[in-house]
């Protein structure tokens, strides 16, 4: 099962990882301020994919 967004979230998390990289190794940025974020896209994107999963459902059960 290979869903069509599977592109579009590589897509997202390119960016995101390389700012992270960059929060990661910047002297002045608080560590807690690091894993509050990643804590913050990893929440983000459960939602999303939960939202998408359930759409996705939605979808088939209204087809048929």
């Amino acid at each position: 099962m290979n869903s069509p967004l599977t592109p579009l979230l590589i897509l997202l998390l390119l960016p995101i990882a390389a700012i992270g990289a960059v929060l990661y190794t910047d002297a002045g940025i608080e560590p807690a301020l690091f894993y509050a974020t990643v804590k913050t896209f990893v929440v983000l994107f459960i939602v999303a994919g939960g939202l998408c999963f359930a759409a996705s459902r939605l979808a088939e059960r209204s087809e048929g």
